[in-house]
Formats: structure tokens, sequence, C-alpha cells
């Protein structure tokens, strides 16, 4: 079955391959890099239908000026620029933490820690399952919670929350020859810890 299951990711990329050609170009793509405006109005009529799309164009001759008027900057410029230096270093802290957060940790012992908590050896393999149809369900979740609260909240949250469950997860897997039900408190603590990594970085 982990075969079959594992082959049907290709199933996607095998759509898209076969419906790919049948796309219209971007529009904007058509106008601001190709420069071509009769290929840009047909690819709206084909992705929009009949009608005056006068105003859809016209965004996208505002765009085009705006990025021709924009300098397009190499990474050394961009590491000197002043005014980018708190973007930059935004953006350097949240992939830095992103990587460091411990969500490749628990992918990896989880299997340990199911094994631990005396799940049947077939069982642990779709117990792992779950865990990444967890993290998956998270990130749809995310997608509608970051528009009510914000990002920032999202991964002050998500990073207390995170660290929290990562604290008391050592504590039971410390504790986890002492006490029976330990063993199951641990594989909460994992899904838990996966979901709140969903919601919030």
């Amino acid at each position: 079955l982990w075969p079959w299951l594992l082959a049907s990711s290709g199933l996607s990329a095998l759509v898209q391959l076969v419906t790919l050609p049948f796309f219209p170009d971007s529009p904007s793509y058509l106008l601001i890099q190709k420069g071509n405006e009769e290929a840009c109005r047909q690819a709206i009529r084909k992705l929009w239908g009949e009608g005056d799309h006068q105003a859809e164009i016209d965004d996208i001759m505002k765009e085009k000026v705006a990025m021709t008027s924009t300098k397009t900057l190499r990474v050394l410029e961009v590491i000197k620029e002043r005014s980018l230096r708190w973007q930059l270093y935004i953006l350097m802290t949240v992939m830095t933490t992103l990587q460091l957060c411990g969500i490749n940790a628990i992918y990896f012992y989880s299997f340990e820690v199911f094994h631990t908590a005396k799940f049947e050896e077939y069982l642990i393999p779709y117990v792992s399952l779950g865990v990444g149809l967890c993290e998956c369900l998270s990130s749809i979740l995310c997608s509608t919670l970051i528009d009510r609260f914000g990002r920032k909240v999202l991964l002050w949250g998500g990073y207390t929350l995170m660290c929290s469950v990562l604290a008391l997860l050592t504590m039971t897997l410390s504790l986890q020859h002492q006490f029976f039900w330990m063993h199951y408190f641990s594989v909460i603590l994992i899904f838990l810890f996966v979901i709140f990594y969903g919601i919030g970085p």
C-alpha cells in the first residue's frame, strides 16, 4: 500500500503536465515582459470571458510603470542598503527560527516515541501519517486565521506554544520509564507541536 501511496503524489504532477499547455499565459507577463498588448487582451478574454477589460489592462500598465521606475538591486546591494536593513533582519530571523524550531527532530524521533508508547508495529506508520495530516490541516486553518489575527500574532503565539510543548515533551520523555501513561502524553504533545507549527511559523 505504501508504494502506491507515495506514487499517488505523482498523479497531480501528471495532471498538471497534461493540462498546462492548455492554460493561457499570465496577462501581466504578456504585457509587462513580452510587451504584447493584443496577446494580453486575448488571455484576459480567455480567463474572464468577453467584455470590457480596459480597467484590468490599465492596472497592469500602472504596474509596468512602477516596475520600470524601481531599481533592481543585487544581493550585496540589498545587504548594504540601510533602508532595507530591518526587513532583512526580520526575514533572516524568521527563516532561521523556522529551520531551528525542532520540527525535523520531532518527525525524526516520533517513530521511536510511538514505538515506546507500545503502539502496534503495523499502526506506527499510520500514526506518523496522522502527524503529517495534522500539519496539513493546521496549515489550512492558518490561512483562515491569518486574516483575523495577523502574521505577527500567529508567529509569536506559535513559537510560544511550540516552546512550551517542547519543554513538556522533554519532561515526559525523561519520566517515561517511571510512569506508564507518560508515553501517551508524549504522543499527544507531538501532535500538538505539529499543529502549533502549522498554525504559527
